[in-house]
């Protein structure tokens, strides 16, 4: 059941989710106003950088209002909701053939049934120039009362007025399921009506087989198969089928458009000769409502885990402050006096001098002799070096106490959604990877054969890895709201490649 059952989205409660894509999601929903169960399309948020995807989306709307057929999904309004492109369509209560296809195949009578409605479908879009381009059981709903309504116009090209707006169809370009794609579309050439009633001749013979005439391991081996491989008659499979049903299947196949049967009107001639010729085709009875079948285990994709990145916490603790501590400084002793035997010292001196006076007069030098020792009686005696103040011990540290670091208490229903954002992105990742093995083979045999990968999905490929990685860190840093918007915006990216390779 989806999280948004229940929610109102504008006049509008969604009753549950029908699907999802690369361009949406599409919920089942009531009018609050009328009661009337319809189909909601809402284009995808967060459109940063996706321009082609908002052109696709405008596309679709515009050829699917200009379309009114019985066997065609009808585009009731469309309008914008919450900043979001929403288309409100017929909600069709029934089962794809692709499900039916799972018990089997289809008896021949409810076959041609249904192709002659899918027919009549495309008879009337190809008069309105809308070429379909992705024909196969998977977009072909049937009702209980037996009437197929042809879905999914989102790579649609309406060719009335050669507007670019309308049309991506360009050389270079591949675009449909790889199972059911033509020969023109593998090539990247521009496909035509006779490209659809090619898809429809694959999907018949699909019907009436239970098989597809292209199997192979690779999504280039098929591709290549679609361009060079000539198909097993269906009669080869199926021994009871009606002769003239397999050529017509095997014309609808053919790999020259120019072989093909020309118009969706010869087609459904040739099919309604098979139903009057053929016993039990001139009614074929409607189908009931098939039941859900049970579910099947279905091989998984390698699992390659992506380690969520990790977010390391630390504790920051302030740095110790050293307070200044202004601390008594010592006074400076000062210079000593001078010392008390100066005084005997000129005493001495003076007898000193008397004497050596004495002596000179004796050696009849006395005045030279007087001269010099007053002279050095005039000199001052030296003084004292000065004694420098000790220096103050430095002040101990002042000790700071670390702040404590308080953590918010858990929130039960934050832990359970980054559980659930986890295990998405866990199972999304193995997807992710095998989606990536397969285009890089895809990549490398067509490089070999001289086919060349469409720009716009080696794109898709390195939009996917940048979104996973940031739905990653966001886990990790325990954001869900950003981690659940990159998880959606991986997961569309995802299935947009998965559709790609016919998945």
């Amino acid at each position: 059941m989806s999280e948004q059952t229940g929610k109102r989205f504008g006049d509008y409660e969604i009753l549950g989710e029908l699907g999802s894509g690369g361009m949406g999601k599409v919920y089942r929903v009531r009018n609050v106003i009328s009661d009337r169960v319809e189909a909601m399309k809402v284009l995808l948020p967060d459109l940063a950088g996706r321009q082609e995807l908002a052109a696709r989306f405008l596309r679709e709307i515009k050829l699917l209002a200009a379309l009114n057929h019985p066997n065609i999904a009808a585009l009731r309004t469309a309008l914008t909701l919450d900043n979001q492109l929403v288309m409100i369509m017929e909600y069709v209560e029934g089962t794809t053939l692709a499900s039916r296809l799972e018990r089997g195949p289809i008896p021949v009578p409810e076959a041609l049934n249904y192709t002659d409605q899918v027919l009549s479908a495309l008879s009337y879009a190809h008069q309105q120039h809308v070429v379909h381009r992705d024909i196969k059981p998977g977009n072909m709903m049937v009702t209980a009362e037996g009437v197929v309504k042809l879905m999914d116009f989102g790579l649609a090209h309406g060719g009335n007025d050669g507007s670019p707006s309308l049309s991506l169809t360009v050389a270079g370009t591949t675009l449909g399921s790889i199972n059911y794609m033509s020969p023109e579309q593998v090539k990247g050439q521009v496909a035509d009506e006779r490209s659809d009633l090619y898809s429809l001749g694959i999907s018949l013979y699909e019907m009436v087989t239970g098989q597809r005439p292209f199997q192979a391991d690779s999504a280039f081996s098929i591709m290549t198969a679609h361009v060079k491989e000539p198909p097993k008659p269906p009669l080869h499979l199926q021994p009871g089928l009606p002769p003239a049903l397999n050529e017509i299947i095997l014309m609808a196949i053919a790999k020259d458009p120019q072989a093909r049967f020309q118009s969706a009107d010869a087609f459904r001639n040739a099919v309604n000769e098979v139903r009057q010729l053929s016993p039990g085709t001139q009614a074929a009875a409607p189908i009931r409502r098939a039941a859900t079948p049970a579910d099947t285990t279905v091989p998984s994709a390698p699992r390659y885990d992506v380690p969520a990145a990790t977010s390391t916490s630390r504790s920051y603790v302030s740095s110790p402050t050293a307070t200044h501590i202004d601390a008594p400084v010592p006074p400076v002793p000062s210079a000593p006096p001078p010392a008390t035997q100066s005084g005997h010292r000129g005493l001495y001196m003076t007898v000193g001098a008397l004497i050596v006076l004495a002596v000179l007069v004796v050696a009849g030098i006395y005045i030279p002799g007087r001269g010099k020792a007053n002279e050095r009686s005039a000199t001052p005696p030296p003084e004292p070096a000065p004694v420098a103040a000790p220096e103050p011990p430095p002040p101990p540290p002042v000790a700071v106490a670390p702040r404590a670091i308080v953590k918010p208490a858990e929130d039960p229903a934050k832990k359970q959604m980054l559980a659930q954002l986890e295990h998405e992105l866990d199972q999304l990742s193995g997807r992710a990877a095998a989606v990536s093995s397969s285009l890089d083979n895809l990549q490398r045999q067509q490089a070999a054969s001289g086919y060349g990968l469409r720009g716009d999905i080696v794109a898709k490929m390195a939009s996917m890895q940048s979104n996973l990685s940031k739905a990653q860190s966001a886990v990790g840093q325990e954001d869900v709201a950003r981690g659940r918007r990159y998880t959606d915006l991986a997961a569309a990216d995802v299935e947009a490649l998965e559709h790609f390779l016919g998945r």
